[in-house]
Order: C-alpha cells, then structure tokens, then sequence
C-alpha cells in the first residue's frame, strides 16, 4: 500500500467516470452484516456513518475497506469505494438521535474519511472511483408506501445537495424498490450536475414490491428520465431471486438489460423479510456465488462491476472476482 499526500478536495472522477469506458470494477460486500454479526462491531440502527466518531468503529471500517482494496490491487481491477452514507438522510433522524446539521456533518465527514482511505491506496494503475451510497426514504426491506416521484425528488434533493458539495465523484441510489423514487432521485441528481446509477432491489419472484418487473422499471425509469441515470444495477438479492429476469437469450437486443451494468447479490437466498427477522448471519457458500455470478457473466458480459451486498464479505468477493476472472468454460 502506497501513502499519497494529496489533499485537493476536487472531485477527481465526477465528469469522467472510468467505468464507463469499460474494465472491470470491484465494489466491498455487505459492510453492515459482516461488521456486525462477522466483527462484533455494533452499528447504530444499521447506519454505518455512526461508526465514524468512535475509535473502535473508524478502526474496523478501515480494516474492512483495506481487505477489499487489496484484492483490487491484487487482480488487477478498478474499484468503486463507497462512502458510509446510505442511512445518512433526515427519515432516519428520530431513530439516529442526530439533527438535520449533524446528518449534514455526518455526509461530509463520511467523504472526508473514504477519500483518505482512497488516496492511501491509490497507486496510479487502476482508478478508484469515490461513491456516495443513496438510501430509500424508508424501509428498503419493507417500503413504508408508495412515493410519488415529485415526493422522492423533494426528499432525496437535500442530501444529494449536501454531497455535491463534497469531492465525492458519484451517487448510488442503493436497494431502491420503486421507480418512481428512482426517477425523483436522478432528477435531483440531475439539477445538481451528480452523476448518479440506480440500484434496484428485487423479492424473490425477481419483481419489485410493487410487483413491477425489473426489466419495465428501467423502461419507466429511464422513459421518464431521458435516460439520466448512468446504469442500473440488481442488489440485495440473491441470484436466485432473478433467473427468470435474465433467462432471455437475446438479451444483448434488449435495451433494459443493456443498461444494466453490476450486480451486488445477498450471500442468502432469504427472503427479505426472513433477513430482517434473523439473528444468526447466513452467509451462503461463497464459491457456490461465485460461480453463479459467472454464469450471469456469461448471459451479460457488458456487465463490469461487480461486488456483495447483505451477508457477503471479503470472501465472497474474492470468489466473485477468481470466477469472473478466470477463463470461460469449454
């Protein structure tokens, strides 16, 4: 690991993102679940910025990104590193003990940190892109109701507000369930020059909540948006969830599918609601998730990003990256 003493608070990848010209991109796991249940580190209502200020927490946040930087280097892959800010958002504040200014610090401080973590790893060969984790307003696991799109845009445009003023070079809308709080957030984003990818979550019949198939939620997503996001992606759900999804195969001839560039699957095949209910980790079988993101690989091969989500680590992702990196089967 290299140490780089720069200190530019310029968005170094904002109007150029390298994913977009191709490559392949590693993102973490699933940071909440494997701190808590793999690490011991409790997390404040699941809202990892709350681990910042205290010693214990900044230390195994750090431990954690490390492990995942290093594979990065070690295959040789672009990485994208995401900011603690997915519960940092005004819904959250009653559960959080924390006023709107202090979630406002929270964003910033939370960049502040990734950005240090990024430039100490930063070695000049492959990029490593600064991403900002957007959140639901509400339950991702269980969406409290439907939101209307001027709603999600109104709610969504102060945090996106509060991170454009960082150097952060992007926006994940993550476990996002409805489109139309997709479509308000990207055109929050939008107003503020953010380039932001939408990461839809799916139940296990591969539908979102509202019953709405992934492939038509990127229809209405980007039909009402001119097209603004920079791609989708599938997290919080384990390959299992979506076959049916990607069973096509003419895929590359359909415009949702192509848009549609990284997955970041459960280690679980749960429900959502069993998830929520559990106190005991399932982590899967990180080969067995491997070898299933290869396959996905191998119906979607424009696909390039690729990483976990809840109750994957470190190992999963390394399994991940040796099946997507090793030759295809004869």
């Amino acid at each position: 690991m290299s140490a780089n003493s720069r200190t530019n608070k310029t968005p170094r990848y904002r109007h150029n993102l390298p994913q977009l010209q191709g490559g392949l991109f590693l993102t973490d796991a699933g940071q909440e679940t494997d701190l808590i249940f793999n690490k011991g580190i409790p997390i404040k209502a699941f809202a990892a910025h709350t681990l910042l200020p205290d010693e214990r927490g900044r230390a195994a946040l750090t431990d954690y990104y490390n492990g995942f930087l290093a594979l990065a280097q070690q295959t040789n892959t672009g990485f994208i590193l995401d900011g603690q800010t997915w519960k940092a958002h005004p819904h959250w504040a009653n559960d959080l003990g924390q006023t709107i200014d202090e979630i406002k610090a929270a964003n910033q401080s939370s960049i502040d940190y990734t950005a240090q973590i990024r430039d100490a790893w930063d070695n000049g060969q492959h990029p490593i892109v600064l991403n900002a984790a957007l959140g639901p307003r509400g339950d991702a696991y269980a969406p409290d109701y439907q939101i209307t799109t001027k709603e999600a845009q109104d709610y969504h445009a102060q945090q996106i507000s509060w991170l454009a003023a960082t150097q952060v070079d992007m926006i994940s809308a993550m476990t996002f369930t409805q489109s139309e709080e997709a479509i308000g957030a990207i055109r929050a984003a939008h107003k503020e020059n953010m380039p932001i990818a939408v990461s839809f979550t799916v139940e296990t019949d591969g539908l979102l909540p509202s019953g709405q198939s992934l492939a038509d939620a990127i229809d209405q997503v980007d039909r009402e948006t001119s097209s603004q996001a920079i791609y989708f992606m599938i997290n919080c759900a384990h390959p299992d969830h979506f076959p049916d999804q990607l069973s096509d195969n003419n895929l590359q001839d359909q415009k949702w599918a192509q848009r549609i560039k990284g997955i970041r699957c459960n280690a679980s095949r749960m429900s959502h609601e069993e998830l929520d209910n559990c106190e005991a980790l399932d982590a899967g079988n990180p080969t067995e998730l491997g070898q299933q993101y290869k396959e996905i690989y191998s119906k979607m091969p424009w696909l390039n990003i690729f990483g976990g989500c809840c109750g994957s680590d470190l190992r999963h992702v390394t399994e991940i990256a040796r099946a997507i990196l090793s030759p295809p089967n004869r």
